[in-house]
């Protein structure tokens, strides 16, 4: 028989609290911005722990959880992630990636430097697991991009209600991660690659990234 336990932390709020929260809640991650220069301020390991913890909340494929963090504050491995993904970059930005998506990218103002993966106290790299290990037996797992995607949701959001600057990253192919953490397994593949830490002084928001859908464009009612 399988196991229940009664739900006893959720909490009811009245109708217009619940407007009011969903409403400060989208004034709040509004705020939330991709930023490609931060300060080396230090940022205490138990912050990014309990934002790690917020993540591994996320709702998964049978409760499998397939994901596995690695948050990274030793300068010299943040040295061999930028030489490694400035690498890959400058064969991205000479070409490999296509005119159509270069194009693109042109409003962002982005290029193959990275000095953030150097200056950011901390770098968090996201592996997705494509089987998981349950009292010494293998099992697959399910929905496994979805999962981790979401998990990557809430770890972005939760660093940034801690007040923290975010920057997603995702170098093509990233098996460097693999093995820059310690991950090189069959099992394992890198998902992401999220910058944290404070915003540098001089930090700025391309005027293109603050071009968002409205809710008519990308919502419909039945």
């Amino acid at each position: 028989m399988t196991a229940h336990l009664p739900l006893t932390d959720f909490i009811e709020y009245p109708q217009d609290e619940m407007l009011k929260r969903a409403q400060d809640n989208y004034q709040q991650v509004k705020r939330r911005h991709s930023i490609r220069a931060f300060s080396d301020r230090a940022v205490p390991q138990a912050i990014i722990e309990q934002c790690i913890l917020a993540a591994g909340t996320a709702p998964n494929g049978a409760n499998h959880q397939p994901w596995h963090f690695v948050a990274i504050n030793s300068p010299e491995i943040k040295a061999q992630i930028r030489q490694q993904a400035e690498a890959l970059e400058q064969a991205f930005y000479a070409g490999r990636a296509g005119e159509e998506w270069l194009d693109a990218l042109k409003p962002l103002g982005t290029d193959a430097n990275k000095p953030y993966l150097e200056h950011a106290p901390w770098l968090i790299a996201v592996f997705s697991q494509k089987r998981s290990e349950d009292e010494g037996e293998q099992k697959s797992n399910y929905y496994v991009h979805e999962s981790v995607g979401i998990a990557t949701g809430f770890l972005i959001q939760a660093l940034h209600h801690a007040g923290l600057g975010t920057l997603t990253h995702t170098p093509k192919p990233m098996s460097f991660l693999s093995k820059v953490c310690g991950r090189d397994n069959d099992n394992e593949r890198p998902y992401m690659l999220i910058i944290a830490g404070y915003p540098a002084d001089n930090a700025t928001v391309p005027q293109h990234a603050m071009d968002k859908k409205s809710l008519n464009e990308m919502c419909d009612f039945l």
